[in-house]
């Protein structure tokens, strides 16, 4: 789970760098790891896993689907590392009664989709989390499950600690988002397997699909529709029986865009990050970055579990700042952060607007970034929904000699922040480095390994 809030942070000096080069991996993706055992658990029989993400949040979900009857099982290693993960699942409807609050640790991906699945089942159960887990708002998936029958006691605006009681039967609905979230949306699309009839949502801004992707593997009835303004219509069939499947998951994007910009914007760097998932609806940051000029290539192109994956061959480059369009914020929410780093370095001014959504992260990611780039060198004006980055033409950061860059518990923030000291002059010190083993438990190996240190 998290790091204990009673031991003692990690500070880290990340120090500028000699060229970034070779071929890593990273690890597997974070959302589809979620999914993958929650929707194994859901299935009768065995599901296999590779690849998956053995970072805290997800180990979050794993302990979590266990506490519910689910048999959640590591296997041993091969002789590359990498190990399998066998899920028995208990079929839906039928969840057990956990023992137990629920530990969430930092995930909040874990919370939001397992309230979903609770709230259409028999059983009440508590979720609670850390420091930094439990200021985030559970209001917008509060609502639309409350339509469907399910109760709830939170804390004081809509936080962890919670309880729900799950609505047997509960009631479909059909429920339009009122801003962009793949969480809500899986959410309502996971407490209607167990609903009977057919569940709606409707999502006038597309976010990432790997709910309806990996939903409609394993079996359920769904539908996807879009209108010719880019509306999307997504309805599930209720009492759904959910068959085991065997899932190779890709590299996770939000990982990769850490060393996307690392390799961008350390001269001489050329570097291979192998395996990669591009869904559509998460390879924003690949445009953004290339539409600043960064060279990223994509090389031997295929699909795995229906899910679009390559390599991708990234080279250092001088970017140029540019106005990002709002309407790509939900296909790249999570790497925002990163994406700042890489405008901090740039030649011009890079505008981001419409980002609302990261004041409601693990921290508020853009004051966060805001108070970490000045603190290291960068010229940044923060706005109500975004950030206005004056870049630096490629010159290093002046970097904080002195002071800490404070990271509110945020493994984004830490990461992009380590980024930034490679491109500085006196290096970047991190307050605490543990955040980051909540979704990349080795990025400061893979870091070192390419001369990162």
């Amino acid at each position: 789970m998290s790091a204990p809030v009673n031991s003692a942070p990690t500070p880290r000096r990340f120090l500028p760098t000699g060229p970034l080069r070779g071929t890593i991996r990273v690890p597997g993706d974070k959302s589809i790891s979620h999914r993958s055992i929650m929707l194994g658990a859901l299935a009768i029989g065995e599901t296999r896993v590779s690849g998956l993400l053995e970072g805290e949040d997800v180990l979050a979900t794993a302990a979590a689907m266990r506490a519910m009857g689910a048999s959640v099982l590591r296997q041993a290693q091969d002789d590359r590392g990498n190990a399998e993960w066998i899920i028995h699942g208990v079929g839906v409807g039928a969840l057990l009664q956990p023992e137990a609050p629920l530990d969430m640790g930092n995930s909040g991906t874990s919370t939001r989709l397992l309230m979903g699945l609770v709230a259409s089942h028999a059983i009440e159960t508590q979720f609670f989390g850390d420091a930094s887990l439990s200021k985030r708002p559970m209001g917008r998936v509060i609502e639309p499950l409350s339509q469907m029958g399910a109760a709830f006691e939170a804390s004081e605006g809509g936080r962890l600690p919670l309880t729900v009681r799950g609505a047997n039967p509960a009631v479909p609905i059909e429920y339009r988002l009122p801003v962009a979230s793949a969480q809500v949306k899986s959410a309502i699309l996971l407490a209607g397997l167990n609903t009977p009839g057919i569940t709606t949502v409707i999502e006038p801004v597309p976010t990432r699909d790997h709910s309806e992707r990996m939903l409609r593997g394993f079996g359920a009835e769904l539908e996807v529709e879009t209108d010719s303004a880019g509306v999307r219509t997504i309805r599930v069939r209720g009492e759904a029986e959910l068959h085991p499947q065997t899932i190779a998951v890709p590299g996770d994007p939000s990982s990769a865009a850490f060393f996307l910009v690392a390799a961008l914007i350390v001269p001489g760097s050329e570097l291979t990050i192998e395996n990669v998932g591009l869904n559509p609806t998460r390879a924003g940051i690949v445009e953004v970055l290339r539409q600043m000029g960064g060279s990223i290539e994509e090389v031997n192109p295929r699909e795995v579990g229906g899910e679009p994956v390559a390599d991708l061959v990234v080279r250092h480059s001088a970017l140029k700042g540019i106005e990002v369009d709002p309407a790509i914020a939900p296909s790249m929410i999570d790497e925002f952060p990163a994406l700042f780093v890489a405008a901090a370095l740039a030649e011009g001014t890079t505008v981001t607007t419409g980002l609302e959504e990261l004041r409601v992260k693990e921290s508020d990611r853009i004051s966060a970034m805001a108070a970490a780039l000045t603190t290291a060198g960068a010229r940044v004006e923060e706005t109500e929904n975004g950030l206005t980055i004056h870049g630096s033409g490629g010159e290093p950061l002046r970097g904080s000699a002195n002071s800490r860059v404070k990271t509110h518990l945020d493994h984004r923030i830490a990461m992009s922040m380590a980024v930034a000291g490679l491109a500085s002059q006196d290096g970047v010190l991190v307050d605490d480095t543990r955040p980051i083993a909540t979704s990349f438990p080795v990025f400061e190996s893979l870091l070192d390994g390419l001369g990162g240190q």
